[in-house]
């Protein structure tokens, strides 16, 4: 073969390689957003993201918050009575002054039909006035870590000094989301309370395989806001968009983007041993070291989790079962992303000294 020709067949060969190479990589979807973010709700880890801080109008996906502080300081089963001012302009779950609910059915109005009379009948009943419970949904903010947040009112109508941010929010769904009750309610599609049947406003939770919640929004300042909350495979993926005209197409983007790049790995698994330490004056000469939990992180194909151990070589008896003993390190690209305890599988008793054979009457004797 001339070497002319053998020469072009290398550079389409080596091309086709890098192309293929190329297109194993889904592109990351473009969105129709001001912000937004994909979000691992597990670890935490940012996926995809654009002016994730950016602080802006979050509509009424603040009743998310307002579920959370309601359901952390109120039981299901208090019966409220609704006042003429619970009666608020924007969505509702059309409840009527003189009316009395329990605190789950205005739940369920809260966060399916999105009702801002709920929200109001909340806040007033749980905090004993509005203002208070505001204070409560700030305070639970600042817990969180939600520095680019400030609530004004329990509903989301547009106020002054009432905004978010698609980061914050993204915490806040994940947070939201370990509390059963929560995830129960705002998963539901359809419910009938009383003479009353709500639906919910979350077309992904009928569209969308693996949608489990979350909380729609939209006001004339915040635009339409949307967050939701979706699993597959054991990874569970939070979405937040704000001011997003096409939200509904652009989450289903987000999800398929993350469960086609992204998968569960957990390389420490609770129990597992991982190194034997001596032990020193035991009645034993060591111990196992196993790690006290499991630990899970999303990663792409391309990507893999180093494990470093940091032990001691030997440790003073008595030992106890669960004592910890050291960290395992876990690292992505040389990046710190977790420690696990790494805890004593077994119990050990220091070595009782040996009698010397002379009595303590003996000893008395001779003191005298």
């Amino acid at each position: 073969m001339p070497h002319a020709v053998c020469r072009i067949l290398c550079f389409f060969f080596a091309i086709g390689i890098l192309t293929s190479s190329i297109t194993c990589q889904a592109k990351a979807p473009e969105t129709s957003a001001e912000a937004y973010i994909l979000m691992d709700a597990d670890s935490g880890r940012v996926l995809l993201a654009q002016n994730e801080t950016q602080e802006k109008s979050i509509a009424s996906t603040t009743k998310i918050m307002t579920a959370v502080v309601a359901l952390e300081h109120c039981c299901l089963s208090d019966v409220v009575t609704v006042k003429k001012s619970h009666l608020k302009e924007g969505s509702s779950m059309y409840i009527a002054e003189g009316e009395s609910l329990t605190m789950e059915e205005l739940l369920y109005g809260l966060l399916l039909p999105s009702g801002n009379d709920a929200a109001e009948c909340i806040a007033d009943y749980c905090g004993d006035g509005k203002d208070h419970f505001v204070t409560w949904m700030n305070e639970k903010a600042s817990e969180l870590g939600m520095t680019h947040s400030s609530f004004a009112n329990p509903s989301g109508l547009d106020e002054s000094g009432h905004y978010s941010c698609a980061l914050d929010m993204a915490h806040l769904a994940a947070y939201a989301m370990k509390n059963p009750t929560f995830a129960r309610i705002a998963g539901t599609k359809t419910v009938t309370a009383g003479t009353r049947t709500m639906g919910n406003h979350n077309k992904l939770l009928g569209s969308f395989e693996g949608c489990i919640g979350l909380k729609t929004g939209y006001t004339s300042d915040a635009g339409r806001t949307l967050v939701t909350c979706a699993e597959r495979d054991g990874l569970r993926l939070i979405a937040v968009t704000l001011h997003d005209s096409r939200d509904w197409d652009d989450h289903i983007a987000l999800y398929e983007y993350g469960f086609a790049e992204y998968h569960r790995h957990c390389p420490v698994k609770r129990g597992e041993k991982y190194a034997a330490v001596a032990v020193r004056g035991g009645e034993a000469t060591g111990v196992g070291a196993i790690a006290a939990q499991s630990f899970a992180y999303p990663i792409s194909e391309e990507e893999s989790i180093s494990v470093r151990t940091e032990l001691p070589k030997t440790v003073h008896a008595p030992v106890q079962k669960g004592q910890k003993l050291g960290e395992l390190i876990l690292l992505l690209d040389n990046r710190e992303i977790g420690r696990v305890d790494l805890i004593s599988n077994c119990a050990v008793a220091a070595i009782k000294e040996k009698k010397t054979g002379i009595t303590e009457k003996f000893l008395n004797i001779l003191m005298k």
